[in-house]
């Protein structure tokens, strides 16, 4: 296992905000995932160039972590779906029963047709 491999997974645990060594929660940057690796701050460096992809990833992945929600954000969220599954529902209940009534329509239109033009099955 290289040096490299034990930053990786340093940077691992912080996105899943499951560290060993550093306070949950923390920001994710170069010293915070050198801590956490077990190294001294400033142990990154961007003039080395075997940092450059880490340096990159660790960039990306205090770009894209989610922000910390209240409970009441989490409510007003998890309501939200809970309304847009109710509409989701609704519309296919509607649809079908708008098939349903299509259906019948088309059943009666066959009938009809048969009644005009009988189809005799036997030969």
């Amino acid at each position: 296992m290289s040096l490299l491999d034990d930053y990786w997974q340093a940077l691992e645990r912080l996105k899943k905000n499951i560290p060993i060594h550093i306070p949950a929660g923390s920001p994710i940057n170069n010293d915070t995932v050198a801590l956490e690796a077990g190294r001294k701050r400033g142990s990154i460096k961007k003039s080395r160039k075997n940092f450059t992809d880490l340096i990159r990833a660790i960039e990306e992945s205090e770009i894209y972590r989610k922000p910390k929600s209240s409970s009441t954000d989490l409510i007003k969220l998890e309501r939200a779906k809970k309304e847009n599954y109710r509409e989701l529902y609704h519309q296919a209940l509607n649809r079908e029963l708008m098939l349903i009534e299509r259906l019948a329509e088309l059943e009666k239109d066959i009938a009809r047709f048969n009644n005009v033009f009988p189809i005799n099955k036997q030969k």
